[in-house]
């Protein structure tokens, strides 16, 4: 699972979570955009997640093999929970309300959720961020923005299973319109509904 920090996802084992770098990093440039003392922390920060993404666009681009991008962002890995670490035990006074205070509990946040900073390092099918997800589900925030939602239940369960056909269709690159003809086609005779599964290469 490939998400945000969310504590609605904060029921799945850390093993089982990658969060989100693309969040990680909004959040690492607004601690480097406070005043005082937080800004040199978010910048050390963010130039660790450059590293970081170097050596990963590496691996994708085929330049290095998977244990050399292991090899190599195991010194950036620690370096950036040592980060995380030196800001949270710097602290802050109870009530405290500065920028300071947001910085540290942010660090606090991320540190607890450390395991699931480096899943996509462990496992090749694991992307860093959840920019595929949200790109999927970007036509039907747009819709709903245009369209101002559906009036009824039964309108919002007729458009979840088309936003589902046409964004898996589109992913398989396989044509939306020819199924949808097949699907009721198949519905009219009474016959199996075509398998949005993909087709065994």
């Amino acid at each position: 699972m490939v998400s945000d920090r969310y504590s609605a996802y904060s029921w799945l084992p850390l093993e089982q979570r990658q969060l989100c770098w693309a969040h990680i990093k909004r959040d690492l440039t607004a601690i480097a955009e406070r005043s005082g003392v937080s800004a040199p922390v978010g910048r050390d920060l963010l130039e660790l997640e450059n590293q970081l993404f170097h050596q990963w666009h590496r691996w994708r681009d085929g330049e290095i093999d998977r244990q050399e991008l292991q090899s190599l962002t195991a010194p950036i890995r620690q370096a950036f929970e040592s980060k995380l670490q030196e800001a949270s035990d710097l602290g802050f006074h109870k009530g405290e309300k500065t920028p300071w205070a947001t910085t540290v509990r942010t660090c606090r946040q991320i540190l607890n959720l450390a395991p699931a900073l480096w899943t996509f390092l462990e496992h090749p099918d694991v992307e860093p961020t959840n920019n595929a997800a949200e790109r999927a589900l970007r036509p039907a925030v747009i819709h709903r923005k245009l369209s101002y939602g559906v009036q009824s239940r039964r309108g919002g369960l007729c458009q979840s299973r088309l936003l589902t056909v046409t964004t898996s269709l589109k992913q398989q690159g396989r044509d939306v319109l020819e199924f949808l003809v097949e699907a009721w086609n198949a519905h009219y005779h009474g016959l199996p509904a075509p398998s949005l599964i993909p087709p065994a290469k």
